[in-house]
């Protein structure tokens, strides 16, 4: 690694506010280092000024990793990738849209020379870094589109464009003045008082580009920053704006808040900024606690909340996040207050789970196993619990097993996420109980293989027998042999299941076939 010295400066016109001169450092490896030579090179070759500029320059500033990087130049970004990539051998394919104007390359590690000779593989291990370029441009919006009419323009212009002041920082790989840092905003400052800004007006940024509102969420959750008032406020006065966005796009930003450290963060202020009514506001239904004749429930959102950040700090896993989020969704559908048992949700495992597909399809989330896995540990979530509230017998241990399949580690993670009681006594009694359940749970499986289990008699054994074609008396017996083994009735075998199978064809006056 190398420390990479940036000069803040005045630079080049009264556009650029007077700063006071002072050294900033930034840790790049040399491989980086070695790729942006090759860039200043290309762009003095072609006479083409050009900057580092947005988020590599600020996650490099604060220590956040990251192999991708962004480069404006004053000419055409798409004839600059291509100076570049003829710099490298082997070449780099370039991925160019001549539409937007923008071209990109992905550069690996091992396709440099060797940087360091002689040092251990681990210093020399392969990184892919991802190189986007593009022409400094101006823009302008209608109120309908979030699309701008973009025409060529300065780095003035194209500063001004950017979404927060933390981004509108530039670094300059010209000559005359490499490693200059162009910082026009204040960003340098508003990264040292961890604060997200607008460079102009907030309501016209946020109004002009409306996704800008949900980058402003993700990236306070990400960093740990948090957002300035007029910006925060701007937010809510705009908040119907996100209209306009895709849900595609409002989705990858939700997926980005999801992983990060403390995602609740980002729910928090979804909600705060009014732009969580517009966009889930079946999980703001989860939000308050009722109360009546003195007995009241918890505030199934900030139980959630608190479920995620529990969840998150055991996985990265993004759909047992989502699993997270959504167990308790159907709590407000089946919530009901009696005298006899007071307020109870029964059945909001069964109802969450069949919200589960509905809210992926509404969310643009996949449709497939992903989805498939959070319906599954939403249907579950309570099973685990319940069976720290008994004698835990093996058939109900081998029925958890049987249902949870190769999830039932997701599923127990979850459940342990899913105690927030602010009794500290309660839940170190609950987790005593859990550690119970889950040696019980690896002893039966020892014991009985049931995790990813199929009974050993088959429907195609049970036709072939009995001379049946598919239908209810082929599923009954199949049913049979399995609850049978789950319960413990009869062993997890084929002689066992073969007897048991012979006894209950035969009271449906069935025999086997000659």
């Amino acid at each position: 690694m190398t420390a990479f010295y940036f000069i803040s400066n005045n630079l080049f016109s009264p556009f650029f506010t007077a700063l006071s001169l002072y050294v900033m450092q930034i840790i790049c490896s040399e491989a980086e280092l070695f790729i942006l030579n090759k860039i200043a090179t290309a762009a003095e070759s072609l006479s083409m000024p050009c900057y580092l500029i947005g988020g590599f320059v600020r996650d490099k500033l604060i220590g956040r990793t990251t192999n991708d990087a962004d480069i404006v130049c004053l000419g055409d970004g798409i004839e600059l990738a291509h100076q570049v990539a003829a710099l490298f051998k082997p070449q780099p394919t370039v991925a160019f849209f001549k539409n937007f104007g923008t071209a990109q390359i992905k550069i690996a590690v091992q396709n440099l020379e060797k940087l360091k000779p002689g040092v251990n593989d681990e210093a020399n291990k392969t990184v892919t870094f991802e190189i986007e370029f593009v022409g400094a441009r101006k823009e302008s919006y209608s109120r309908e589109s979030r699309k701008p009419v973009v025409e060529s323009g300065s780095l003035e212009d194209d500063l001004n464009r950017r979404d927060f002041t933390i981004n509108a920082l530039a670094i300059s790989l010209n000559k005359n003045d490499f490693g200059s840092l162009i910082d026009p905003f204040n960003g340098i400052q508003h990264l040292q008082e961890k604060i997200i800004m607008t460079p102009l007006e907030p309501s016209q940024t946020f109004s002009d580009d409306p996704l800008r509102m949900m980058r402003a969420i993700r990236f306070a959750t990400q960093l740990g920053f948090t957002i300035h008032p007029s910006t925060f406020d701007a937010i809510k006065k705009n908040a119907d704006r996100i209209k306009i966005i895709s849900q595609e796009r409002i989705t990858d930003e939700l997926n980005k808040i999801m992983l990060s450290e403390k995602p609740s963060v980002g729910w928090y202020l979804l909600r705060e900024s009014n732009l969580l009514e517009r966009i889930f506001p079946v999980l703001l239904e989860l939000q308050g606690a009722e109360n009546i004749d003195g007995i009241g429930h918890k505030d199934n959102f900030t139980h959630t909340l608190q479920v995620l950040d529990n969840i998150a700090q055991n996985t990265n896993d993004l759909w047992l996040r989502w699993a997270a989020l959504l167990h308790d969704i159907a709590k407000p559908a089946t919530k009901r207050f009696s005298k006899e048992e007071g307020w109870t949700f029964h059945g909001h495992e069964v109802v969450g789970a069949r919200m589960v597909p509905k809210i992926f399809a509404k969310l643009k989330l996949p449709q497939h196993d992903k989805m498939r896995l959070v319906q599954k540990l939403v249907l579950l979530h309570l099973r685990p619990i319940s069976l720290t509230k008994e004698n835990i017998t093996d058939s109900a241990i081998r029925r958890l097993l049987f249902d949870a399949g190769e999830d039932i580690d997701a599923l127990m993670l979850l459940c342990n996420a899913d105690i927030t009681s602010k009794n500290k006594i309660k839940v170190q009694r609950y987790l005593r109980n859990f550690e119970l359940v889950r040696q019980r749970l690896t002893e039966v499986e020892e014991k009985d293989k049931i995790r990813n289990w199929q009974p050993p008699i088959t429907g195609e054994i049970i036709m072939e027998t009995f001379g049946l074609t598919p239908g209810r008396q082929v599923g009954f017996i199949k049913d049979a042999i399995r609850e049978a083994i789950l319960d413990g009735i009869i062993e997890n075998q084929y002689e066992a299941a073969y007897r048991f199978m012979i006894e209950k064809a035969a009271s449906l006056n069935l025999k086997p076939v000659e």
